[in-house]
């Protein structure tokens, strides 16, 4: 065995021909086989029909969900070529979905700008495809290729028909293949709605349809002859906006074209997105970083003429100028260069200036057109500015160098001893009497509880000055050891599991989502970096003779007494809240890592959760009640 490590030779060299490779490392192309990779197959067929409309060859694209989770997308743009490719000696259509790195959008002559981050798409697609059709309507004809196991031709490109000489486009149909998609080959229609209206959004006058055929057949069109502007009034509408218009700018310099709509509301938190060719950059770069630059510096500048900051007064934050503003960003750039550790950042420098130039020429324009809502604006930040200093003072209470002995000695935090942040764990426990028992069944060494008296603020109502005044906010703010605000720093967390432990029944979901509305607005890197558990006690003790079994729910239930012999009679006991639960029962059950069951809380899209949080936590009563009637059925035992 040993010999044979040793052994390396030319032979142990492999070359992996065609789209081999992509079958071989599918991750290196997709990112991942799970459902977000078999998602990205999608979107890299719908990208080529985009660009086609970026290019204004194309205004309708059809998304098609068939029965078999058979995919077909058809656009009615100009038609894949169907000559003989050059260089491959293959038809244009085989080149394009049997190469990789083959396409119209390297040269710079076919595409101006293109989606998508790879450039390998449809070959990708069809490699990873139990089999793959494309047919091409141009010229008057018809014509059709069939490509199967893995992107094999069954037969080169041929004519099948014709039909009228103006008709033109591309029709995709595919089936992924389950041997590389094993976790899922199911779509989420709802994933796919979200982009594709995404798509319309960002790209206006392109109409884009998603039918669905699997079950009861959907149906929606997404249209948005006003482009983001229509995006930021749908992402605003359950909040209340501080002027009545949402404010729009664009502009082009050296073939970089940018787009810019905003409008504020009476919410806190900024909620600021950014694209690049479609692609949603979550990091940011240089277009978000020139247009923030720039509305911090005009809010300042129109605020000192005005006479409304004086001249000693400090200056605002960028902070201050964005609270409670909903702003989209959109930048097409022919050569865009990602960075970042998902490569979703945009990283050209030319992009700075440009993105600050045509802001800052269409805001200063606003403001001076506009003073009413000029007024409104620097009203709004100079408010924050005042609530951040205020927050400043109050953050000082959780920063003093006594301030964990203080909470550990009045017995709100029962401490674990481990300084390594990587194994502890803090448990946030709702009442005292379920602290008590928490205590007593927790691992000393590893796990710490903080019991919560009563439900906290309501973060989403409230600025962090606000916030700071709660003891009980203060109070985990203190033991997390991260500090707030501006002053976050998650390398001093001093857990690395967060899990919120409550009953349950309505209040305790209620605590729940107090505190992740407090962790998501306030500490959302906790979120995003995976330390946020929420505990899943069991409902139910099951007593049959000398065996006792803990079930998590009323189906887990009936599963574990169809297993008992028919005159069976067992004991069930119902565990209304976790205060009914003795130290060995929390310990068993909830606690301790051999048995507990633990559901981690994630933010795949920020997007969405900052509507959600809104909707269930805003001031707003009717999304809140749309949504229980929505979700209603959801919940078969709702346990009032």
């Amino acid at each position: 065995m040993e010999e044979e490590r040793k052994h390396y030779d030319d032979s142990d060299i492999q070359v992996l021909e065609g789209l081999e490779a992509v079958r071989k490392r599918p991750g290196m192309y997709i990112g991942t086989t799970s459902e977000k990779g078999l998602h990205h197959l999608v979107w890299e067929i719908v990208d080529n029909a985009i660009d086609e409309a970026l290019a204004g060859y194309c205004d309708d694209i059809e998304v098609v969900v068939g029965k078999g989770n058979i995919i077909t997308v058809k656009d009615d743009g100009r038609g894949m070529p169907t000559g003989i490719n050059q260089k491959t000696g293959l038809s244009t259509i085989e080149t394009i979905f049997t190469v990789l790195h083959a396409g119209g959008k390297f040269g710079g002559g076919g595409y101006k700008v293109s989606g998508g981050l790879h450039g390998v798409g449809a070959s990708v697609v069809n490699a990873l495809s139990t089999w793959l059709e494309v047919t091409v309507y141009r010229d008057g004809k018809i014509y059709y290729q069939k490509f199967q196991n893995g992107g094999h031709p069954v037969e080169p490109l041929k004519e099948i028909g014709t039909c009228e000489e103006n008709r033109t486009g591309t029709t995709v149909s595919f089936k992924a293949d389950p041997d590389i998609f094993t976790e899922t080959t199911i779509y989420n229609y709802d994933t796919l709605a979200k982009r594709l209206q995404e798509l319309a959004f960002l790209n206006k006058g392109i109409r884009i349809v998603l039918i669905d055929e699997r079950e009861e057949e959907k149906k929606q069109e997404f249209l948005y002859n006003g482009g983001i502007i229509e995006y930021v009034s749908m992402l605003n509408k359950n909040k209340t906006p501080l002027h009545k218009d949402v404010i729009y700018f664009e502009g082009e310099e050296d073939g970089i074209q940018l787009e810019v709509a905003m409008q504020y509301n009476d919410t806190y938190n900024p909620n600021v997105y950014s694209f690049t060719n479609n692609i949603n950059t979550y990091e940011g770069g240089t277009h978000e970083d020139g247009v923030k630059r720039a509305l911090t510096r005009i809010i300042n500048n129109y605020a000192k003429n005005a006479k409304i900051l004086k001249d000693n007064d400090e200056p605002l934050t960028g902070e201050d100028v964005r609270e409670g503003l909903t702003m989209i960003i959109s930048c097409k750039h022919p050569n865009p260069q990602f960075e970042g550790q998902t490569k979703t950042k945009l990283g050209n420098a030319e992009v700075r200036k440009i993105a600050d130039d045509v802001f800052s020429e269409g805001f200063e324009r606003f403001l001076m057109e506009n003073p009413e809502e000029a007024k409104i604006i620097i009203d709004k930040a100079t408010t924050a500015a005042r609530a951040r200093l205020a927050a400043k003072k109050a953050r000082e209470l959780t920063r003093r160098k006594s301030a964990l002995d203080t909470i550990n000695t009045l017995g709100k935090l029962a401490d674990c001893t481990s300084k390594d942040a990587s194994i502890s764990e803090i448990f946030i426990v709702e009442g005292d009497s379920a602290g008590g028992s928490a205590k007593s069944a927790r691992i000393p060494a590893t796990q710490a509880i903080l019991p919560l008296r009563g439900k906290i603020l309501n973060v989403e109502k409230a600025r962090l000055d606000r916030a700071l005044s709660n003891e009980e906010i203060r109070t985990m703010i203190t033991a997390f050891g991260t500090g707030i605000g501006d002053e976050f720093d998650i390398e001093k967390l001093r857990y690395h599991k967060i899990i919120i432990m409550t009953d349950a029944d309505v209040d305790g979901d209620h605590i729940r989502i107090l505190l992740l509305t407090l962790f998501y607005r306030f500490f959302r890197p906790i979120i995003e970096g995976g330390y946020v558990y929420a505990a899943q006690p069991p409902l139910f003790r099951v007593t049959y003779g000398k065996n006792i079994k803990y079930v998590q729910n009323e189906e887990e239930l009936a599963e574990y007494r169809a297993t008992l012999p028919a005159s069976a009679k067992p004991t069930v006991n119902r565990f209304k809240g976790l205060g009914e639960m003795d130290a060995e029962d929390l310990r068993d059950t909830t606690m301790h890592i051999e048995n507990r069951v633990l559901r981690r809380i994630t933010v795949e899209d920020a997007m969405m959760a900052d509507q959600i949080f809104t909707d269930l936590m805003g001031e707003d009563v009717t999304p809140r009640k749309k949504y229980i009637e929505e979700h209603g059925s959801e919940f078969e035992d709702l346990d009032v």
